[in-house]
């Protein structure tokens, strides 16, 4: 199916009059929901004005992108002055996505710091140390639902590998690793302080 200018002024006239994706879709024939959603959200039409009208809606369509223009120019302006905090507080949001990205860390670099050890049972540490020595070591092809998949070591460098002890049943990792990785929430909480 494919997007005729017909077609494409028919949803514009349908979804401006306040119909569904699913009854233009069935109008429209041979498209889906999702392909009118498709199409709607790319030709800008997704916000509809409660009106119902359908040039009504095109032209309220067409007028909100230049007030957003608008206002992304006006903070631009106003922090020189800074008469207000306001404009100061809606600056922050805008900061704040990019603040939230993490690095990616290339290859062989080591990881960043992981939970400390103190909020682990020292018991449990200490089991991990015992039953790491008698790993398989296996590699990630050879794991199956009866070995245990607690990774060793950083995956971006040729010593990384998997337990491959027995599971305890029901769980994803060895009897030792599941003392680690399964701790009641209660003394978890106690190690903390």
């Amino acid at each position: 199916m494919s997007w005729s200018d017909e077609r494409v002024e028919l949803l514009k006239k349908l979804w401006g009059e306040g119909q569904s994706a699913s009854q233009i879709a069935k109008e429209l024939g041979g498209v889906t929901r999702n392909a009118v959603i498709g199409k709607v959200h790319r030709l800008g039409l997704s916000n509809r004005n409660g009106s119902g009208g359908g040039a009504a809606s095109e032209s309220a369509a067409k007028s909100k992108p230049a007030p957003k223009a608008e206002a992304k120019a006006k903070p631009a302006a106003k922090p020189a002055p800074k008469p207000d905090p306001k404009p100061a507080a809606e600056d922050k949001p805008a900061a704040a996505p990019v603040s939230r990205v993490k690095q990616i860390i290339p290859a062989g670099q080591p990881l960043p710091p992981q939970p400390s050890a103190n909020e682990i049972d020292p018991e449990a540490l200490a089991k991990v140390s015992e039953i790491e020595k008698k790993a398989k070591k296996l590699t990630l092809m050879e794991l199956t639902e009866r070995t245990c998949k607690w990774p060793v070591g950083d995956p971006a460098t040729e010593d990384f590998w998997f337990c491959g002890l027995p599971v305890q049943s029901g769980k994803p990792y060895c009897e030792a690793h599941v003392g680690v990785a399964f701790q009641p929430m209660s003394s978890r909480r106690d190690r903390k302080r």
